[in-house]
């Protein structure tokens, strides 16, 4: 399947590691360019120098998406380096899940400040381009937790369901620029999260994934380049009806549809 996406070019934040990595590796090997942001500044750019050792057209700006200044480096940058930009996936962003009563304000806003704010910032920042181009995709990486909370799965399942909202919202505001919005909702992914969970509990990291599994219907955890997989779907031209939609990618374990 041609997913249409020779010279267009993709934003990722949180592309130093993980599942911002494989989308970016993804999106490069089906043509697109890419522009990738993190705050860990060595990570980030050997993922990029991968990309385009590779045949592919990577640019890496240290960012943290918490500061507006930092975005509009990000995107002007881009902006000076490619010409143009056509999608958005707002990936940024860490767990954090506890009690209720164990949040601190700080951590409230820490929380929604990285995974809500800094999403809507960016887009904000994105869209004039998306229009000049004559339409786009944005994406929000989200969590199931956003649709189905348990108990103390705070404050990140109120930032994802925020997220979601912001999602659904924004489709309704900008379908009419042709701008497609869309959130894809993580279960288990492999990531470099497991890696140091492992690590801290002693645990080898085919111990920490059987863990995870009996919670999903699929009987295992989902690979990183699965993800990348459906991001790429959704940026591309094969995608161009699919709007406002809150996609679970978590082997059938959520509750919600």
């Amino acid at each position: 399947m041609n997913l249409e996406l020779q010279n267009k070019v993709v934003l990722v934040t949180g592309g130093s590691d993980g599942l911002g990595a494989a989308t970016a590796q993804e999106l490069a090997l089906e043509g697109a360019s890419v522009a990738i942001c993190a705050r860990g500044q060595d990570k980030l750019r050997a993922v990029a120098q991968g990309i385009n050792a590779s045949g592919g057209k990577a640019l890496a700006v240290t960012t943290d998406v918490t500061k507006l200044e930092d975005l509009t480096r990000f995107v002007d940058l881009t902006i000076q380096h490619f010409g143009r930009i056509d999608a958005l996936v707002n990936n940024a962003g860490k767990a954090a899940a506890m009690p209720f009563e164990n949040i601190s304000d700080e951590l409230w806003a820490e929380d929604l400040d990285l995974k809500f704010h800094a999403a809507i910032r960016l887009s904000k920042l994105v869209i004039p381009h998306l229009r000049a181009v004559g339409g786009g995709s944005i994406i929000n990486i989200l969590a199931t937790g956003g649709k189905t909370p348990a108990a103390s799965s705070m404050p990140s399942s109120v930032s994802r369901a925020a997220g979601m909202a912001l999602m659904k919202a924004m489709s309704k505001d900008l379908g009419k620029d042709n701008i497609r919005v869309n959130g894809v909702l993580i279960g288990f992914v492999e990531s470099d999260q497991w890696v140091r969970k492992a690590e801290l509990t002693g645990q080898t990291l085919e111990q920490v994934y059987a863990g995870l599994t009996p919670t999903i219907p699929l009987g295992r955890v989902a690979r990183a380049q699965e993800f990348a997989d459906l991001i790429a779907f959704l940026v591309s031209a094969r995608a161009a009806f699919v709007s406002g939609c809150a996609i679970n990618f978590d082997g059938g374990m959520s509750a919600a549809v």
